[in-house]
């Protein structure tokens, strides 16, 4: 099951017309009133209030200010500003190369205390080895991305890692089964990239689970997504990036990540997955 980025949006496109609409009928206001007041033709108001139409900030100030609630523009716009930066295309992130899209997410990184990450496509890249991270980069760099930076992009996400061993801060990652045999390098790269997973969910404020590939799941795969502390989500799609921080939102990936949880193996059983998987290489 797959999540499309352009339905989040529209979604949360709605969530503020009815923010927008509830407001102008408590100001006793319809909507040809509403656009007189502001000077608009009533087709845009009838265009905003359904969500057909995005506003812009400007738009949402006046909108206050004909209702008498400027009190609340500061906190539309805000929304508005969230709506649009939810959806962000691959080609959009990363038209300057993959250096820079990869030092953009640091400051989220250096202020999360609490990491879940769950992949069913590839290792997440705070477990990463060099080589590891030099072949998914150079495979995304060949397929959308002209501008060939990966050995600084491979360097920048190396850097990040060191977020693993500074601070107060866990993290819990969970891997589909599937994960561990599959992989872009070759067998020496996959290899080098297990024993990582190995050698790191030791660390006291690491957690790395295994979920069995096996028949009668509780809950299928899905795409990958990263949740920071309790206010964050970023997916990871085909076609491009979604942030999602509404905290209906963030609470189903977080039960998602739960449920998961639940399926996975620890420890003992998590290093037996990864040891046969290793040995399967040969």
């Amino acid at each position: 099951m797959s999540v499309s980025g352009s339905s989040h949006v529209q979604a949360a496109r709605k969530v503020l017309a009815d923010r927008l609409r509830e407001m102008c009928k408590d100001a006793g206001l319809d909507g040809k009133q509403l656009a007189a007041l502001c000077g608009w033709h009533p087709s845009k108001v009838s265009r905003i209030s359904t969500g057909k139409t995005s506003p812009s900030a400007d738009d949402v100030r006046a909108w206050c200010r004909a209702c008498g609630r400027e009190d609340q523009t500061a906190d539309l716009v805000s929304s508005l500003q969230a709506v649009e930066g939810m959806w962000v295309e691959w080609r959009r992130m990363e038209r300057a190369g993959l250096r820079r899209a990869q030092e953009a997410v640091l400051p989220l990184f250096e202020r999360t205390h609490w990491f879940r990450a769950y992949s069913s496509w590839l290792v997440p890249g705070l477990l990463q080895t060099h080589g590891y991270t030099e072949g998914v980069l150079r495979a995304v760099q060949l397929r959308r991305v002209p501008v060939d930076d990966v050995a600084a992009a491979v360097a920048v996400r190396m850097e990040r890692q060191r977020v693993l061993r500074e601070g107060q801060r866990r993290f819990a990652f969970l891997l589909e089964e599937s994960v561990l045999r599959n992989g872009l390098g070759d067998a020496d790269t996959q290899a080098e990239q297990l024993e990582r997973l190995i050698a790191v969910g030791g660390l006291p404020n690491v957690s790395v689970g295994i979920v069995p590939a096996r028949l009668h799941r509780a809950r299928m795969p899905v795409e990958g997504f990263w949740i920071f502390d309790t206010a964050q989500v970023n997916v990871e799609l085909v076609s491009g990036h979604l942030t999602l921080t509404q905290p209906s939102e963030v609470a189903m990936y977080a039960d998602t990540f739960a449920t998961l949880a639940d399926m996975a193996v620890y420890g003992s059983k998590a290093r037996a997955l990864i040891t046969a998987a290793i040995d399967a290489i040969g």
